[in-house]
């Protein structure tokens, strides 16, 4: 049976972290502008391989913990370091939102193994 949680937060991860690489124009018209877009698009990598991860355990319905853990802390961790670094002017409140995605996938997550 597929596992909804990783699958779409896996989709997710792939999508969003492959804009930066395929369309780096758009990505910095709604994120605003960066300096370092090599890091941009490394970080961009790193999150579709999440992704990719995510994705391929949710339609096999592959719940490990090592998949648990994958989900709950890259989600956290991403929502938390997007609030950090908005409360402190360094990034654009629209990653605000994306901090919203990431929060949602956590109490996901957290029903789910609930």
């Amino acid at each position: 049976m597929q596992e909804p949680v990783a699958l779409v937060q896996g989709l997710y991860f792939l999508v969003t972290g492959i804009w930066p690489i395929l369309e780096i124009d758009s990505f910095l018209m709604v994120t605003g502008p960066k300096t370092d877009l090599w890091l941009v698009k490394t970080v961009g990598i790193a999150l579709a391989a999440v992704g990719a991860s995510l994705a391929l355990a949710g339609w096999q319905g592959d719940l490990n913990p090592a998949t648990v853990t994958l989900g709950v802390a890259s989600a956290a961790g991403l929502g938390a370091l997007e609030t950090w670094y908005v409360a402190r002017r360094v990034i654009a409140p629209v990653y605000l939102v994306d901090a919203l995605v990431e929060l949602v996938f956590v109490l996901w997550w957290l029903a789910r193994l609930g």
